[in-house]
C-alpha cells in the first residue's frame, strides 16, 4: 500500500508531537517540583531564624565518652545570610575572639594576634558544631533543594528534601532535611561529605514562640562517626536589632559590645 504525501505529513506530525511531549513535559514537571522544594526550604528557614537583622545568644554544650562536658557561649549578630559576627563570651580564656562572615568568607580575630586568620565554613568551631552552623542563618542561600518524597513519622507528615551545595565553599556538600508538612518547621537534618558519607545528624527541639513564630530553641547534633559525641545548642534572648553594613567590617569589630 502506498501512502500519499498528506498521510506522510500526518504521521510525521504525530510522531514529532509525541517526541516533544516526551522531551519537554518531564523537564517542566521537574522544574515545578524544584520550585516547590525551594518554597518549602525558604519557609523552613523563616521558622529557624528571622529574615530581618537579629541578635541571639547561643550556648553549646558538648559531651563525649570519658570527657568532661565542654561549655561555650556565643553572641551572634546576623543580617541576611551574607553578613554575621560570632562573638565568644565564654570561656573567659577565649573571650574577645570574634568570627566575621561576609558572603562565604570567614575570618577569626584574636586579641593576641594582630592579623585576622582566614577560616572555612566547614571548619570545626567546637564539638560537632562547624563555623557555618552558627555563622550562616539559612540553607536556601547555600543549597539547591530537591523534593525526594514525603514521610510519616509518629503520625506527622514531613517533606524530605535533598540539598546540594551551590559550590565547594558551603558548610556541607549535601544535606537531607525533614520539614513538617503542615507547619514548615524543621524536624531533622543529616549532613554528608563530598563522598556521600554521613557526618552528623541534627534534631530541632524545644519549639517556643519567638518574634512571632514558633521556632526551635534547641539543636542537638550527633556525630555519626564517634558514638556518644553530642553537641547541644541552646538559643536564647533572640531579638531584632538594627545592624548597618558598617558593623560587618574588620575595623568595626573592636567597637562591638
Amino acid at each position: 500500500m502506498t501512502l500519499n504525501p498528506h498521510a506522510y505529513l500526518l504521521i510525521a506530525g504525530t510522531f514529532l508531537l509525541v517526541l516533544a511531549q516526551n522531551l519537554f513535559l518531564p523537564s517542566a514537571k521537574a522544574e515545578e517540583v524544584d520550585t516547590l522544594a525551594q518554597s518549602i526550604l525558604e519557609k523552613a528557614d523563616e521558622i529557624r531564624f528571622p529574615r530581618d537583622s537579629f541578635q541571639v545568644e547561643v550556648a553549646i554544650r558538648t559531651t563525649s565518652d570519658n570527657q568532661p562536658e565542654a561549655l561555650h557561649r556565643y553572641r551572634v549578630l546576623s543580617k541576611g545570610n551574607e553578613n554575621s559576627i560570632v562573638l565568644v563570651t565564654e570561656p573567659a580564656s577565649e573571650r574577645g575572639q570574634a568570627i566575621l562572615m561576609k558572603g562565604r568568607d570567614l575570618w577569626i580575630f584574636m586579641p593576641s594576634v594582630s592579623q585576622p586568620i582566614r577560616l572555612s565554613l566547614s571548619q570545626r568551631l567546637t564539638g560537632q558544631v562547624a563555623n557555618g552552623d552558627i555563622a550562616r542563618a539559612n540553607f536556601s542561600g547555600d543549597y539547591h533543594p530537591r523534593l525526594l518524597h514525603e514521610e510519616n513519622i509518629d503520625n506527622e507528615n514531613y517533606y524530605v528534601l535533598e540539598l546540594t551545595g551551590v559550590d565547594r565553599s558551603v558548610t556541607y556538600q549535601k544535606v537531607r532535611l525533614w520539614v513538617n508538612k503542615s507547619r514548615y518547621s524543621p524536624f531533622k537534618a543529616e549532613f554528608y561529605s563530598v563522598s556521600g558519607r554521613l557526618l552528623k545528624t541534627s534534631h530541632y527541639e524545644n519549639f517556643e514562640m519567638v518574634l512571632g513564630k514558633l521556632r526551635p530553641t534547641r539543636l542537638i547534633m550527633e556525630d555519626a562517626l564517634k558514638q556518644n559525641e553530642i553537641s547541644v545548642l541552646d538559643y536564647s534572648n533572640m531579638k531584632l536589632r538594627n545592624l548597618p553594613d558598617k558593623v560587618f567590617t574588620k575595623n568595626y569589630l573592636k567597637r562591638l559590645e
